[in-house]
């Protein structure tokens, strides 16, 4: 994967020692105050970064791990997956990092991209990953479109089992499977299976259930096997409302009431942070970013640094 930024933008923002991992970390990432979790960041914000880059200002930032784009378009190719997922793993590792969960596209067992990305995931010591989207079928009603859903993620959890790599469905706002978070929970329940549940985001749960969500959150609860962590605020925009991406602490999502209620979930759910408000399109997973990347890493640091006080 070719990087769009030089050595030298690197040591232009102070982060070159990183690339002397062979003598260790430095002091500043070594001395990162660590919360109960793995905090990954989520690596379609850093897809302007080859690998060896990409790990080092991860572990610049203070991520216990990164979180890869194992899709079309991410950081590592699906059709490339058992050549380039332990390229990017190993660098990972170089800076004493992990990847600990990845991002796929990944919706049915049978797809000739899947056994490839999990097998190669879990024998690389990944525990987790998150399943691309399902849409609704408008052409039946819901009960059809619950029991298409529970047929596809049955057969995923038995894939799941064999390669011994949990998959999570992230609730989404929209009009896909998830959405409603109800739903998904529901065909959990039905599936009931270890290797199989959902990866839940705070702030798509809080724009779909503004006030309702805690009631989703405790229904779906049994079923988490990782976190996504992000914020939101609604805006006017030409006489309609909508959501706008922001930092951490500064829209919707409260965390005072959110991050408690986590408490009770297995200490080892890892997070993924996404940032995706103006990045200079790197929030948008874009390739050559018009932000600075001392600027991305000052946000990054920024809205770690407020998650890691409150957990």
């Amino acid at each position: 994967m070719t990087s769009h930024w030089s050595r030298r933008d690197f040591i232009g923002i102070g982060i070159a020692g990183l690339t002397l991992s062979a003598i260790g970390l430095p002091r500043s990432v070594k001395a990162q105050a660590r919360g109960k979790r793995d905090i990954h960041v989520f690596s379609k914000h850093l897809q302007w970064l080859d690998y060896n880059h990409m790990a080092e200002f991860a572990a610049e930032c203070g991520f216990d791990g990164v979180d890869l784009t194992v899709r079309p378009g991410g950081h590592v190719e699906p059709s490339r997956v058992t050549t380039d997922l332990p390229l990017a793993v190993k660098a990972v590792q170089r800076t004493g990092k992990k990847v600990g969960m990845i991002t796929t596209a990944i919706t049915d067992a049978n797809d000739p991209h899947t056994a490839p990305i999990l097998e190669t995931a879990s024998r690389l010591g990944i525990g987790c990953y998150r399943m691309g989207w399902i849409d609704y079928d408008p052409n039946k009603n819901i009960e059809a479109n619950l029991e298409m859903f529970q047929q596809k993620t049955r057969e995923l959890a038995e894939l799941n089992r064999k390669y011994k790599i949990k998959g999570g469905y992230q609730n989404h706002a929209g009009v896909s499977f998830g959405a409603p978070v109800w739903d998904l929970a529901r065909v959990l329940h039905q599936v009931n299976s270890p290797w199989l549940g959902c990866q839940y985001d705070i702030r798509h749960a809080i724009v779909e259930g503004a006030s309702s969500w805690k009631l989703g959150f405790e229904y779906i609860k049994p079923h988490i096997n990782s976190l996504d962590i992000k914020d939101f605020a609604w805006k006017q925009s030409e006489g309609k409302w909508i959501t706008e991406n922001v930092p951490l602490g500064k829209g919707m999502v409260d965390f005072d009431a959110f991050l408690p209620l986590t408490q009770a979930l297995p200490g080892d759910i890892p997070i993924s942070m996404h940032f995706e408000y103006s990045l200079g399109r790197a929030e948008h997973g874009g390739k050559s970013p018009s932000m600075s990347a001392e600027e991305i890493m000052r946000l990054m640091k920024a809205d770690l640094e407020f998650l890691r006080e409150r957990l």
